[in-house]
């Protein structure tokens, strides 16, 4: 087992490298005429971007000062989503390479074949001295109109072109996708048929919200962003599925605090999601219930209409804390309707076994950084929306925030109001 993972880790140490190099190679010196000041910038970026990125991991997984971890943390992220983009843009410019090479040949082999221009008259009186000197020709030099044997200087500037358009194209994209988080998550409505729902209950409004993260990167002010937006949707219960923090209570308690903030007439729930264990769930459980909401830790409530049930996230297993279905669902009345939280989508097999006629999940971020989402979807049954398993619906939230670079891009951020529908309605 060590033998593979140490073959593993120097698989994606060489990939690393080797992305590295081509990123440096097509971005600092394949666009300069020779080595010089500006190779050596682009290797120190480079390097230095890198070493950000691997200082905030260190420091958010050891007691380091948490403020070191937030001077780290935004650099070092926005840096591994910047080298993603700026990869994929260049390796898209190696398709629009040869074609811009071979429109400058053309425009150079037209420009050397051209008939030279017929020569003006001699005006009446003109000394036959002043009509023998060659008019002056303009000193210019186009890059584009140069001769079929200027490759290196067409190769300079295909070069230029293309690493331009590439950084350009992958610092809009991370741009975008990180003002497109900041600005806090979009509601979405999404109406979901119970047939077990009884016509009191429809037309019930759960607002989902999962994969908020408030950590170095987003805090207190994103906090509150999701709590004001929570809110203007006026929900009849707020469902918390996990993956809140990525930190210590001692660190984000203030940051978590707006949660304090939340309203609904039948209440707000919270499961643990997979993050949760990697910065105390224990601690954390007791820090939301203090905020006023109410952990669901393999356990159920009955509100009027509906059965509500949450379950641990599978990552507690390690921490003899997993998930315990027939612990919250097993002595329930099946003739009632029941809507489960649960983190993870991957938790929908038990959930049919067990009855439930809605999950309600988050961790997939739906893939977060494009194409990030192929990813997630070979390791999840449902990325993003609602799919129905059987008799059982799953609903997979996006998720508010974001873990790693505070960017999402082809997988904007939303909290989703679910309206469950009665068909005796």
């Amino acid at each position: 087992m060590a033998i593979v993972f140490v073959l593993v880790a120097l698989l994606v140490l060489a990939v690393l490298v080797t992305g590295n190099w081509y990123v440096w190679r097509r971005l600092f010196r394949d666009t300069t005429a020779g080595p010089g000041p500006v190779r050596r910038i682009g290797a120190a970026v480079i390097v230095g971007g890198w070493l950000l990125f691997i200082g905030a991991m260190v420091t958010s997984r050891t007691e380091a000062p948490f403020a070191l971890t937030r001077v780290l943390a935004w650099p070092g992220y926005l840096w591994l989503a910047l080298t993603l983009y700026l990869l994929l843009a260049l390796l898209v410019g190696e398709l629009v390479r040869p074609v811009l090479r071979r429109v400058l040949e053309r425009r150079a082999r037209a420009s050397v074949s051209a008939p030279a221009p017929a020569r003006e008259p001699i005006p009446a009186g003109r000394a036959e001295s002043e009509a023998a000197e060659p008019a002056e020709e303009p000193a210019t030099t186009d890059i584009t109109s140069a001769g079929a044997g200027d490759g290196p200087s067409r190769r300079l500037f295909v070069s230029r072109v293309v690493g331009g358009a590439a950084a350009a194209a992958a610092v809009g994209t991370v741009g975008y996708g990180t003002y497109g988080v900041l600005r806090g998550p979009k509601v979405k409505r999404v109406t979901v048929p119970l047939a077990k729902l009884p016509r009191a209950a429809h037309g019930y409004r759960i607002a989902v919200v999962s994969d908020i993260h408030l950590g170095p990167v987003l805090g207190r002010g994103f906090a509150q962003k999701v709590v004001d937006t929570i809110n203007s949707t006026q929900p009849d219960l707020i469902a918390v599925v996990g993956d809140l923090v990525d930190g210590s209570v001692k660190d984000l308690g203030p940051a978590a605090a707006p949660l304090a903030q939340l309203r609904a007439r039948d209440g707000s729930f919270f499961v643990t999601g997979n993050h949760e264990y990697f910065s105390g769930a224990g601690q954390w459980v007791e820090e939301v219930r203090r905020l006023g909401l109410n952990p669901l830790e393999n356990a159920r409530t009955e509100l009027p209409h509906f059965d509500l049930a949450g379950v641990n996230d599978v990552a507690g297993e390690d921490e003899g804390q997993g998930p315990d279905f027939a612990r919250a669902l097993g002595d329930r009345d099946r003739a009632r309707a029941c809507v489960l939280l649960a983190h993870q989508p991957v938790q929908i097999h038990d959930a049919v076994d067990h009855g439930v006629d809605l999950q309600l999940s988050g961790h997939t971020h739906g893939g977060q950084l494009w194409p990030g989402n192929l990813i997630a979807r070979s390791a999840n049954p449902t990325v993003a929306g609602l799919d129905r398993y059987g008799d059982t619906q799953l609903y997979v939230s996006r998720g508010a925030g974001a873990w790693g670079p505070p960017t999402r891009v082809g997988a904007p951020s939303d909290i989703t109001v679910i309206e469950l529908a009665s068909r005796q309605a």
